[in-house]
C-alpha cells in the first residue's frame, strides 16, 4: 500500500548520482525522495555495492542479459525497497531513547503535526502503562518516505543489438526505464519530466500497476513535472483518455531550479500557482470523468472513488516562511527542497572536494550555461572539476569528451548514427567545418565557444557516486558535474539532516549573510536577465521573435502586478521586508520598460 506522507516536503531528483541512493539514507525517517534511473550502468554499480555491503549474493546483469536496462533498474529498485523496509522494521523495534533513530524520526517531524505532539506528550510522561501505550501507537505510525523515480521523457535513445540492428521501440531508453520501474516491487510513483514523449505516454497503459486494481486502487502512480496549468491540462487529458490517472502535478520554477532550466514565456511561479489553486477542483473533476469513461470503454476496472490529485511545487524555496506561504496560500500538498540537500551528506552523494567548493561558494559561482547537449539552458557551477576539465581539454587542443554512455547522443548532422554534441568526435567535426567558413576572428571565436561549451553530463552527473573507495569502475571518471539551482548561493556550510529539516520547518535558520530577496523576486530577476539576453543576442528580430519577446515582457509585467497585490499576504514577514519587496518589484518594472527597443527585420521599430 502507499503510505501517507508525514512530512510536508520532498527531496526532488538531483542529477544522476546525487540522489541515486537518497531513499536508503532518508526514507526511514518518513522523507520522500526521487531516484534518477537514466543511467542503468550507475544503477547496476549501486546494486553491486549495496549487495556486497548487505552481505547479499550479487549476480551481475550484463549487456548480454535480455532486456538488461530494464532488468538492472528493477533489480536495484527492489533492493532499495527491501533495504528500506528492513530499516523500518529495525527502527520500530528500537527503544525510545534520546539520540537514537526512533527518537530522531519523530524529532524531525513538523512541530504542528498530531504525531509530533503525541511524541512530545509521550516523552513527558513518567514510566507506566500510558507511556507504553503511546509508544506502541507511535511505533505503529512509523512509515517510510516514498521511493519515487524520475524518467526524463525525451532522453529516449533508440537502441540496437550487438550487430547494430535497431531493436523494437520498447527497448528505447525511456521505455525500458519505465518498464524497469513498472516491474519492480515498489508501490510508489514515477516522475516524468523534460517534456512530452508520445511513444512513452502511449506505453504506460501496458502495465496493470498504473491502472486501478479490483478495489479501484493504484499500485504505481504517475507524477508529471509541469511548468504551467495549460501543460498540466493538456497532458492530463491525453493520459486520462487512456485510462491513466495523473496522481500529482509537480510544478517547478522555470529558471529558479537545479539541473535543466525549462523557461516559460515569462510566466512566473506565483501566477502559475494561483491558476492551479483556482482551477484545481475543475481540473480534477474533468480528468476523472475522462479517465473513468476511458476505463469503461476498454473494459478496465473503473475507479470506485475519485483518487487524490496532488499539486506540489519546487524551485528556489529558501525559508520556512516561504515554505509555509506556499502550503497555506496556494494549498499545495508538498514542497520540493533540492539543491540545499547537496550540503547534507546524510541525504545525498557529493564527493568531499565538490562539497567543500559548494560550502564556500559565492553567488557568481552559480550560473545558467549552455553546457547541456540537449540544447536546454543548464544550471552550472563554475568551480566543478568537470568545468575545469572542459577548459583544460580546450587549452590542449582536444575539446570534447569521450562519449561512452551515449544517453544524449541525438545529433545526426555527420552521418546515420547519432552522436552527442559534447563528444570529442562531434566537436572535432564541427570545428573542422567551422574553419572552412572563413569567418572574422570575432565571429569565429563566438562560434567556437558555442561548440566547445557543451559538456558530458552522462559521466559528470554520476561521477560523484563512484568516487571514494566504495565503488570501483573500469570506466570511472573523476570529473564531477554538479547542477545546483541559484538558490544554493544563500547557503554556506555543511549541514546535518536534522539541521536542514529544522531550517525547512523554522526551528533553525541556515541562510548565510548574502542578501536574499523573496523567492518570487529571485525568480523574476532570473527571468528579466533571460529576457535581456534574448534581446541582446539579436540586433534584428523576425516577426516570430518579436512576438515571443512581446509576450515574454507582457507576462513578466502581469506577474509583477500580481506580486505587488500579494506582497501584504506575507504576514509572517516584517513591514520592512514587504516594503523592500515592493521596491524590488518597482525596480523590475523599470528594468523592463527602460530596455532599448529592438528593430524588426527590415528596419521597422518593434515598439515594445
Amino acid at each position: 500500500m502507499h503510505t501517507p506522507e508525514v512530512h510536508s516536503f520532498h527531496i526532488p531528483v538531483l542529477g544522476l548520482g546525487y540522489s541515486i541512493d537518497t531513499p536508503v539514507k532518508v526514507a526511514r525517517f518518513g522523507i520522500a525522495s526521487v531516484i534518477s534511473i537514466v543511467d542503468d550502468e550507475l544503477v547496476e554499480k549501486m546494486r553491486e555495492y549495496y549487495c556486497l555491503q548487505q552481505g547479499l549474493a550479487y549476480t551481475p546483469i550484463t549487456e548480454a542479459t535480455a532486456d538488461f536496462r530494464a532488468a538492472r533498474i528493477t533489480g536495484y529498485l527492489n533492493l532499495v525497497n527491501d533495504m528500506v523496509q528492513k530499516q523500518i522494521t529495525e527502527l520500530r523495534a528500537l527503544p525510545f531513547e534520546p539520540g537514537n533513530e526512533l527518537d530522531k524520526y519523530f524529532e524531525l517531524l513538523p512541530d504542528n503535526t498530531q504525531l509530533k505532539q503525541q511524541f512530545v506528550k509521550m516523552t513527558a510522561l513518567p514510566p507506566g502503562a500510558e507511556k507504553q501505550r503511546l509508544q506502541q501507537c507511535l511505533r505503529e505510525a512509523v512509515v517510510a518516505g516514498a521511493i519515487d523515480v524520475n524518467v526524463m521523457a525525451k532522453v529516449d535513445k533508440q537502441n540496437t543489438d550487438a550487430e547494430g540492428n535497431s531493436l523494437p521501440s520498447e527497448y528505447s531508453d525511456a521505455l525500458a526505464a519505465l518498464r524497469g520501474f513498472a516491474n519492480s516491487n515498489l508501490q510508489s510513483s514515477v516522475v516524468l519530466s523534460a517534456g512530452y514523449n508520445p511513444r512513452l505516454y502511449n506505453y504506460i497503459d501496458q502495465f496493470s500497476d498504473f491502472l486501478p486494481d479490483a478495489k479501484g486502487q493504484l499500485r504505481k502512480k504517475l507524477i508529471l513535472k509541469v511548468s504551467d496549468y495549460r501543460s498540466a491540462l493538456v497532458q492530463g487529458k491525453m493520459l486520462a483518455k487512456k485510462g491513466i490517472w495523473v496522481s500529482e502535478f509537480r510544478i517547478e520554477s522555470g529558471l529558479n531550479c537545479g539541473g535543466h532550466a525549462f523557461a516559460t514565456e515569462g510566466m512566473l511561479l506565483g501566477p502559475i500557482l494561483e491558476e492551479f489553486k483556482e482551477k484545481r477542483a475543475a481540473l480534477t473533476t474533468e480528468l476523472f470523468a475522462i479517465c473513468c469513461a476511458a476505463q469503461a470503454a476498454t473494459a478496465q476496472t473503473v475507479f470506485t472513488a475519485r483518487p487524490p490529485l496532488k499539486i506540489t511545487v519546487q524551485g528556489g524555496i529558501g525559508t520556512a516562511s516561504e515554505n509555509e506561504f506556499l502550503l497555506e496560500h496556494y494549498a499545495v500538498d508538498s514542497t520540493g527542497w533540492g539543491s540545499p540537500f547537496l550540503l547534507v551528506p546524510e541525504a545525498t552523494n557529493v564527493d568531499e572536494d565538490t562539497l567543500q567548493q559548494l560550502a564556500t561558494a559565492v553567488p557568481d559561482d552559480y550560473y545558467i550555461s549552455d553546457a547541456s547537449p540537449l540544447g536546454v539552458p543548464f544550471n552550472n557551477f563554475r568551480k566543478s572539476s568537470s568545468e575545469m576539465q572542459r577548459l583544460q581539454r580546450i587549452e590542449k587542443g582536444r575539446p570534447g569528451s569521450p562519449c561512452v554512455k551515449k544517453y544524449l547522443a541525438t545529433d545526426m548532422e555527420f552521418g546515420n548514427s547519432p552522436i552527442c554534441t559534447a563528444s570529442r568526435q562531434y566537436q572535432h567535426l564541427k570545428i573542422k567545418q567551422l574553419k572552412q567558413q572563413e569567418l572574422s576572428p570575432g565571429a569565429y571565436q563566438k562560434a567556437l565557444q558555442e561548440i566547445t561549451v557543451k559538456d558530458c553530463l552522462c559521466e559528470g552527473l554520476g561521477a560523484t557516486a563512484l568516487l571514494g573507495d566504495r565503488i570501483t569502475s573500469s570506466r570511472r571518471s573523476t570529473a564531477v558535474t554538479i547542477c545546483p539551482g541559484p538558490n544554493l548561493a544563500y547557503f554556506s556550510g555543511v549541514f546535518t539532516l536534522s539541521e536542514m529539516v529544522g531550517h525547512i520547518y523554522g526551528r533553525l535558520q541556515l541562510l548565510n549573510a548574502v542578501y536574499r530577496p523573496n523567492m518570487f523576486v529571485n525568480e523574476l530577476h532570473l527571468y528579466i536577465a533571460y529576457w535581456k539576453k534574448h534581446l541582446e543576442a539579436t540586433c534584428s528580430l523576425s516577426p516570430k521573435q518579436l512576438k515571443y519577446i512581446q509576450t515574454f515582457k507582457t507576462n513578466l509585467l502581469e506577474g509583477i502586478d500580481y506580486y505587488k497585490n500579494k506582497a501584504a499576504l506575507f504576514k509572517k514577514e516584517s513591514n520592512q521586508y514587504i516594503a523592500t519587496m515592493k521596491k524590488e518589484l518597482d525596480d523590475a518594472i523599470l528594468a523592463l520598460t527602460s530596455q532599448p527597443v529592438p528593430v524588426v527585420a527590415g528596419g521597422t521599430s518593434a515598439g515594445i
